[in-house]
């Protein structure tokens, strides 16, 4: 079976969490009369938590439920919940469509070099499957993101850090973790995809340059372009890789996984 390359969506294929999701759920509260702006700096703590409807819920203290006359049954809130999330939802994709997040470096290359050799393409996000084959359009364009598998959204019980949406994607795939390589940005990312058996690479993104990537392959500053090389961070591998990532590092990646003692 030909290897697979498999991307989280936020922070990997665009800088989406400062320039997309922050300001889309500001938005949103303003929207439904909530007393509450994220500044960038709590947002960072926020960003944490894996799930745009599990960040909101996380709002939900009692002095906000008295404060804003919020409803107090569960259920209620969770009906709540859904509706401020899909406006969030909304505004994010709206953003998207104006094109103030573009993709990150090297994505759209790496991207072309992998279905040129044959490998599969994948997504594997937890944020809603509609936000995230948005980004995906616009990162490598319509044609080529009909190529790749999306899965997203609330298809498995947990989010991030637990490993569910790999364990599904390589389920739904048929694939050995042995053939896949993921692309990761956030250390919950990276544990997901490391409790699933995924050798990973990170690009750091805005919110997470200072989190613990104990276990990556390698962990760049991004795939690297001509506008914007990529500078190597950690390479437990030994792999020298140069200003980009490219297939034949991933494929040297893979080829040491195989080697490493299981």
């Amino acid at each position: 079976m030909a290897p697979t390359l498999v991307f989280d969506c936020d922070g990997v294929l665009a800088d989406t969490e400062r320039f997309g999701h922050l300001p889309a759920f500001n938005e949103t509260f303003a929207e439904v009369g909530l007393p509450v702006q994220w500044s960038e700096q709590e947002y960072a703590e926020r960003v944490k938590i894996g799930g745009g409807k599990e960040r909101m819920a996380s709002l939900l203290t009692p002095e906000l439920v008295t404060a804003a006359h919020l409803p107090t049954d569960a259920a209620e809130q969770q009906t709540m919940i859904a509706d401020w999330h899909k406006r969030k939802t909304a505004h994010y994709t709206a953003r998207i469509g104006a094109g103030v997040m573009p993709p990150r470096p090297g994505i759209a290359r790496i991207v072309e070099e992998a279905a040129a050799a044959g490998w599969g393409l994948a997504v594997a996000s937890t944020s809603a499957e509609v936000s995230v084959r948005a980004v995906l359009e616009h990162a490598v364009g319509a044609a080529r993101a009909a190529d790749f598998a999306v899965f997203a959204g609330d298809v498995v019980p947990h989010k991030k850090p637990a490993p569910d949406i790999y364990l599904h994607a390589l389920r739904e795939l048929g694939l050995d973790p042995a053939d896949a390589v993921v692309v990761e940005d956030s250390e919950n990312g990276l544990r997901a995809s490391l409790a699933a058996g995924l050798a990973t690479v990170v690009t750091v993104s805005s919110y997470t340059a200072e989190e613990n990537f104990d276990g990556a392959a390698l962990v760049l500053t991004c795939l690297g372009d001509d506008a914007e090389p990529a500078r190597v961070l950690a390479d437990p591998l030994g792999l020298g890789v140069g200003d980009r990532v490219h297939l034949t590092d991933l494929s040297t990646i893979l080829d040491r996984t195989r080697e490493a003692p299981r």
